[in-house]
């Protein structure tokens, strides 16, 4: 049930979100009301229901009070990565078609130069960023004295989240807006997910991670309409973790496998010298979590650990116990939303014990937004939807993947494309060819490494490895940069030309040092 409000309203002055490092806190009763205010100034503004809006800022209490906002006026809320680059920035601005877009001081020098959107600064002093304020908007909104808008019969909105393209490019996932019913009605995915989760009005949820991803947005707001209360953290530090888990007395938290790697690091003095008895559910999804780390924190920890295996395009889940994974480790669980089918090449579902490519049958419908194309990669004919991983299922349903997406990097629980990546590395005038794939890395468990076919005329060298980087520097953010890369003769191909990727990652699996170290670059 989407009802913050209604119980912001019985209980205005508990706290509801508290930002982890300064201790500052945010009461329901002011979170609910800047909420709605900006809700009915969005309205004000002409934005009807099904519009766009768009969120660029670090961590902070504003990023929820505009999405809440957004969705009391039917909106979609796009959040945008605070790493991306102005080009990148300005691609999903103009793709989504948002109308308003919502900055900090940080964050501002992100902004492209020429916006077709209104721009909002939610820093009351803009003299560095040369924005319009938003508080300044809202008091002359204020001050007009305007009508309450009615927006009872307007859907609810939701978040509008990007993913890879077939191009490189990014591809907002576009669900159908929530029917209006659902602000006074039980919504079933809410409900399955706190009945799943383990969530209730006592919940005292640690966001370690930023807001811009799906898993951390999504769950702060579903906290917040449970009743619980939300901290979050401007960076993951792991020592300071185990710290807000004692000082807030933190009931659930959500983590990428990253992020319990380096926990695990930690001096077992640290570890263990701090009161993590309030903590009963540690979620965990983003990456596959090596076997032995998953271990090493039961062992810590206790059976609290829940893993799920899902997407940002929503199209399945499942879901796995500490107690399960015990008895089937490696395996992500079973179905709690869905079906699931292993469909081999020619699209026959497979029986247990065969990999193929993983579907979730009896789901919801989505679109990945302008691309078509995409999107029936992504959906059959069947209506079964795909992430487009492998594995298989055992004979009692439990999931096991053998790959994540064929050429997805996954690192520390980031998704990176090899071909956005190739895109502006290939812009280097010495580059005749291009191909990016993760190798293993101890902390982050991929990291991106280019293999390059320099032009005749040009020689392989340090040099000329950092020049290639730097150049692609001023279209692609840093985690995205090349860690390694290698000079070569020749790509793997086919005879059709087709880039055989894989025995690439294969090769390079065994030499992840292979090539020229860029970690500077």
């Amino acid at each position: 049930m989407h009802d913050f409000h209604s119980w912001a309203d019985a209980r205005p002055d508990r706290v509801a979100l508290t930002m982890g490092d300064s201790g500052q806190q945010h009461t329901a009763g002011a979170l609910a009301q800047r909420s709605r205010e900006v809700a009915q100034w969005m309205a004000g503004q002409g934005l009807a229901a099904g519009d766009t809006v768009a969120v660029l800022m670090e961590n902070r209490v504003e990023i929820l009070e505009l999405v809440l906002a957004a969705r009391l006026a039917g909106l979609y809320a796009v959040v945008i990565s605070t790493h991306l680059t102005a080009p990148e920035v300005a691609y999903i601005l103009g793709d989504s078609g948002a109308r308003h877009v919502f900055a900090s001081a940080a964050t501002a020098a992100q902004l492209p130069a020429a916006l077709a959107a209104t721009v909002h600064s939610v820093d009351g002093d803009c003299a560095s960023t040369g924005l319009p304020s938003l508080d300044d908007a809202l008091a002359a909104w204020r001050a007009q004295a305007p009508a309450p808008i009615d927006l009872s019969g307007r859907p609810l909105g939701r978040d509008l989240l990007y993913s890879s393209g077939t191009t490189g490019r990014p591809k907002g996932i576009k669900k159908a807006l929530p029917a209006a019913l659902y602000r006074t009605q039980a919504d079933p995915e809410f409900l399955a997910w706190q009945r799943n989760m383990g969530f209730d009005a006592d919940a005292v949820y640690l966001s370690p991670a930023p807001l811009y991803h799906a898993a951390p947005l999504r769950y702060c707001l579903r906290t917040l309409d449970g009743g619980g209360a939300v901290v979050i953290t401007a960076r993951f530090d792991a020592q300071q973790a185990l710290a807000m888990i004692e000082r807030y007395r933190i009931t659930h938290s959500q983590w990428v496998p990253t992020m319990l790697g380096r926990l695990l690091q930690l001096p077992e003095e640290v570890r263990h010298g701090y009161d993590l008895s309030s903590h009963r559910c540690a979620i965990h999804a983003a990456a596959p979590c090596p076997v032995a780390v998953k271990q090493a924190l039961l062992d810590w920890w206790g059976d609290i650990l829940l893993e799920y295996y899902a997407g940002s395009e929503g199209c399945g889940i499942t879901l796995i116990n500490s107690a399960e994974w015990r008895r089937r480790p490696g395996s992500v669980g079973r179905a709690s939303y869905g079906r699931l089918r292993i469909v081999g090449d020619d699209g026959q579902e497979l029986p247990a014990g065969q990999i193929g490519r993983v579907f979730f049958s009896d789901v919801a419908p989505f679109a990945y937004l302008n691309d078509p194309a995409k999107t029936r990669e992504a959906i059959d004919e069947r209506g079964w939807a795909t992430y487009g991983d492998l594995g298989h299922v055992d004979e009692e349903g439990y999931l096991f993947l053998s790959d994540r997406r064929a050429d997805l990097i996954l690192s520390g629980g980031v998704n990176l494309y090899p071909q956005e990546i190739e895109n502006a590395l290939a812009t280097h005038p010495a580059v005749q060819e291009v191909a990016v794939v993760g190798v293993p890395e101890p902390d982050f468990g991929e990291q991106p490494m280019a293999v390059v076919v320099l032009r005749q005329g040009h020689a392989a060298s340090a040099e000329m490895a950092r020049a290639i980087v730097a150049e692609a520097g001023a279209t692609l953010s840093r985690i995205k940069r090349p860690q390694r890369l290698q000079f070569v003769d020749e790509l793997p191909r086919l005879p059709t030309g087709k880039l055989l990727r894989r025995v690439l990652k294969d090769r390079l699996r065994e030499q992840p040092h292979a090539g020229f170290n860029l970690r500077s670059a």
